[in-house]
C-alpha cells in the first residue's frame, strides 16, 4: 500500500532534512517548502494527505497558512513549532491545525503522530455511512455519520483532534477517563507532551461548546486525573 503524501513547510534546512531523511526511511511520501507561499501552492496543486508546518517562516506567520489552507480544505495540519507558549498553541489550534509538536522533537514522537494521523484518515473513509447513531447531551448534537457537531441547532467547526476527543468522552458520557487513557486513544502515545497538548485541546473544545468555560456544562476536570463528560 503507498503510503500517503506529506507537504514539510519548514525553513531551516537541518531541520527539513531531518524529517524528510526520516520520511523517506519509514517509506513516506513528501513534498517541501520553505515559505509560505510555496506552501500554499504546493497544497493546491498536490493536494497532499498531511502538512507539516513551521510557524516561523521567511515570509509569513505560519498561522496565516493554516487560515488559508482551511478556506478550501480540511486536510491535516501538524504544526511543528519552537513556539512552545500555550497561547500560541491556542492560536494555532483555532486556526484550524488538527495537533501542535513542540520542538525539539523526537523522530519517534513525530512518527507517532503521522501514523495517528493517517489511522484516523483511514477510519474515517472505512466508517463513512456506517455509524448512524446522534449522540444528544443537553443542547449538544454529535452527528457521528456526518461528523458534525452541533449546539442548539448550529454546526460547530472542530478540528479533527477536538471532533476525536468530543466523540471519546461522548462514548464514554458520565466516566472519568484518564489523562494517559485520553492521550493513548486519540494520539496512539501517552507522551509528557500528549498531556500538555491535551491540556491545550480540551482549552480550544470547551472555548467552543462551553456557555462558560469558567463553569463548564459539559466537560468537567477531574485535576490531576482527567475528564469527564457530564450528563445533562
Amino acid at each position: 500500500m503507498n503510503k500517503p503524501l506529506v507537504l514539510v513547510v519548514e525553513d531551516d534546512s537541518a531541520i527539513r532534512n531531518l524529517i524528510t531523511t526520516t520520511l523517506e526511511t519509514h517509506n513516506y511520501k513528501h513534498i517541501t517548502a520553505s515559505s509560505g507561499e510555496t506552501a500554499l501552492l504546493e497544497a493546491v496543486s498536490h493536494n497532499p494527505e498531511v502538512v507539516l508546518l513551521d510557524l516561523g517562516l521567511p515570509d509569513t506567520d505560519g498561522v496565516n497558512v493554516i487560515k488559508k489552507i482551511r478556506s478550501w480544505s480540511n486536510m491535516p495540519i501538524i504544526v511543528i513549532s519552537a513556539r512552545s507558549e500555550e497561547s500560541d498553541k491556542i492560536e494555532a489550534l483555532d486556526a484550524g491545525a488538527d495537533d501542535y509538536l513542540t520542538k525539539p522533537f523526537s523522530v519517534e514522537e513525530l512518527l507517532a503522530r503521522l501514523r495517528v494521523t493517517f489511522r484516523r484518515l483511514n477510519y474515517s473513509a472505512a466508517n463513512t455511512g456506517r455509524e448512524n447513531a446522534v449522540f444528544e447531551n443537553g443542547d449538544l448534537s454529535i452527528d457521528y455519520a456526518a461528523g458534525c457537531v452541533y449546539m442548539k441547532g448550529e454546526e460547530l467547526h472542530l478540528t479533527p483532534i477536538e471532533y476525536k476527543l468530543l466523540c471519546l468522552l461522548a462514548k464514554n458520557a458520565g466516566k472519568v477517563l484518564t489523562h494517559s487513557y485520553i492521550t493513548r486513544e486519540v494520539w496512539g502515545s501517552s507522551w509528557d507532551n500528549d498531556v500538555a497538548s491535551l491540556r491545550v485541546f480540551m482549552a480550544t473544545l470547551r472555548k467552543k461548546i462551553e456557555k462558560d468555560t469558567s463553569e463548564p456544562q459539559y466537560i468537567q476536570t477531574h485535576v490531576g486525573v482527567g475528564y469527564r463528560m457530564l450528563r445533562i
